[in-house]
């Protein structure tokens, strides 16, 4: 997936600025692909350029103006196109677990201290995942909505249905890594030294 893909996902639901489709981006698509907001311009003005996305000058007020921008049929057929292609899976790149494979070179307070961090921060990750499963069956996902405005009434449970299957993938793999992390912490203290491994037992 590349960030255009990500911007036409959006652009297909209701036509956007550039500040709008930052505001959103963060919201909605952003959690599955992340991408600064210092690439969403460059990237809509090479859309533009190749004719996937059409932008449209709005006047604001008397003098102030803004440019918003459209999917033209090209980018529909690219989205689709995108849509109907295999996916090319990258092999792994994965630094936690990379330093997980060499944890025998720390000593036993770091070794805690990394898996710890690791479970801290896949406990935020999946609050963050749970908050929008609720938001989602709750009705109250901004672009959500303004998609099942768009949609045929017969399709809208589907639509709804498939945002939160992927939302809960991502939350599926937030507890895996939680459990990996705790798996991780029951092994540190297994090679605990003996002194520490004292400590544990008198707490």
């Amino acid at each position: 997936m590349s960030l255009r893909s990500a911007l036409l996902v959006l652009l297909r639901i209701a036509p956007m600025s550039g500040y709008e489709l930052q505001k959103h981006f963060s919201h909605s698509v952003g959690y599955v692909w992340h991408a600064p907001d210092s690439q969403i311009y460059p990237e809509l003005r090479k859309m533009a350029e190749e004719g996937l996305v059409e932008p449209e000058e709005q006047t604001r007020g008397s003098v102030a103006t803004r440019r918003v921008y459209h999917v033209t049929d090209s980018g529909e057929e690219t989205f689709d196109d995108w849509m109907r292609t295999p996916l090319k899976y990258q092999r792994t790149r994965d630094a936690a677990h990379l330093k997980a494979a060499y944890l025998e070179s720390v000593d036993h307070e770091t070794r805690v201290a990394f898996l710890d961090d690791h479970i801290a921060h896949w406990t935020s990750e999946l609050k963050c995942w749970e908050d929008e499963i609720a938001k989602i069956d709750a009705l109250t996902t901004p672009m959500l909505n303004r998609r099942l405005e768009v949609t045929e009434e017969e399709d809208r449970e589907m639509t709804i249905a498939f945002k939160r299957f992927a939302y809960e993938g991502l939350a599926d793999r937030a507890k895996t890594e939680i459990a990996w992390a705790r798996k991780g912490l029951e092994l540190v203290n297994r090679f605990a030294p003996e002194t520490t491994a004292e400590e544990l037992a008198g707490e």
